[in-house]
């Protein structure tokens, strides 16, 4: 009986030191969490912000000011939009301005893609990658609150109105792809869990005050452990950027993106858009088109007619680059780390 009781004793004193230790835990994590954000409470609203502390959050920045000026966005703040929100711009004063985009609730989905941003974006700080500053929850929508990127998408630029398009020579294209492409590189590589984008496209990488490049919109993007090859879903992206496989198997993977790539890569040599039926020829993809001329010795006619001067050799390696990326089985297109390396040797001063 004397043993019984000693056992007994002993198996609730274990029990209570893991429950108090994983109190500690919990505490010394929340206090951590704390010391990384700022949160403020909206009771008009019933509403939170959380900002996650920075350089530029550590200006003086007022919380009412801050939560007020949110609040007040409307259409004529907007700069964008798609399928998963709409984006304003957010002018706090003369040098602080934030980007905004707003994701209605209402679906799981919807619920679901504010939530993947966060999970992918939260600890992000990469030069190639747009930062996260913070998010506003509420009943009815929920905000993430971007840096804000002053020349707009690559897509803007390369297609937009008049007043967006600008004249980009090789130097910049070549800068933005290597951008890109080191950017999409830490997702895959360096990142724990893995990040699987799952939606590529030039609407997708902005341009900072430099013009360089930034990946952003993480509203599809899919985590990966480094021990699994694939992520099994529904397919999802844009028509003309997704890799063939995917439709055939559902599976998301790190060379869908690769091939997604390929395609923008594509599109800044081509100054075609690829979901654009006016630029497929007798019905063929752009893809398709472009690998028969070039494969003919006519890169000529595929080239932008923007891009003057530019440099035959190297115009001509980014091709074989962009074939590479676009190759239709999977295991045999490069990893996003050996694309980054074969870029870089395109130029031999590595801009």
């Amino acid at each position: 009986m004397g043993k019984a009781k000693d056992i007994a004793f002993y198996i609730t004193v274990c029990c209570i030191a893991f429950i108090t230790s994983k109190i500690i835990i919990s505490i010394l994590l929340y206090k951590r969490w704390k010391r990384k954000h700022l949160v403020y409470e909206d009771g008009f609203s019933g509403g939170k912000m959380v900002l996650f502390k920075s350089a530029i959050m550590q200006q003086p920045l007022s919380s009412d000011v801050l939560l007020k000026k949110t609040l007040k966005l409307s259409n004529k703040d907007i700069i964008g939009s798609g399928g998963y929100g709409t984006v304003y711009r957010l002018n706090i004063n003369d040098s602080v301005a934030f980007a905004v985009k707003r994701l209605n609730r209402g679906s799981a989905e919807r619920d679901r893609g504010f939530e993947r941003e966060l999970e992918a974006m939260g600890d992000i700080k990469h030069r190639n990658i747009v930062t996260l500053h913070g998010y506003y929850t509420a009943p009815h929508y929920n905000l993430l609150i971007y840096e804000l990127m002053p020349n707009g998408s690559l897509d803007a630029v390369l297609h937009g109105r008049s007043m967006e398009k600008k004249d980009l020579d090789w130097g910049s294209r070549y800068r933005i792809a290597l951008g890109a492409a080191r950017g999409i590189s830490y997702l895959h590589h360096d990142c724990i869990p893995h990040i699987i984008h799952r939606d590529i496209k030039s609407s997708n990488i902005l341009l900072d005050q430099k013009m360089e490049a930034r990946v952003s919109d993480f509203g599809l993007a899919t985590l990966m452990e480094p021990d699994k090859t694939h992520v099994s879903t529904f397919p999802a992206g844009t028509f003309g950027y997704l890799a063939p496989e995917y439709f055939d198997t559902g599976k998301a993977t790190a060379k869908g993106d690769v091939y997604s790539f390929g395609v923008v890569l594509l599109e800044l040599l081509t100054g075609k858009k690829p979901t654009d039926e006016a630029f497929f020829e007798e019905g063929t993809k752009l893809v398709t088109w472009v690998k028969a001329v070039v494969e003919d010795k006519r890169e000529v006619h595929a080239l932008d007619s923007r891009l003057k001067c530019a440099p035959t050799d190297e115009i001509n390696n980014a091709f074989r680059i962009a074939f590479m990326c676009l190759e239709p089985e999977p295991s045999m297109r490069p990893s996003m780390a050996e694309i980054v390396k074969m870029l870089e040797q395109v130029k031999s001063d590595n801009l």
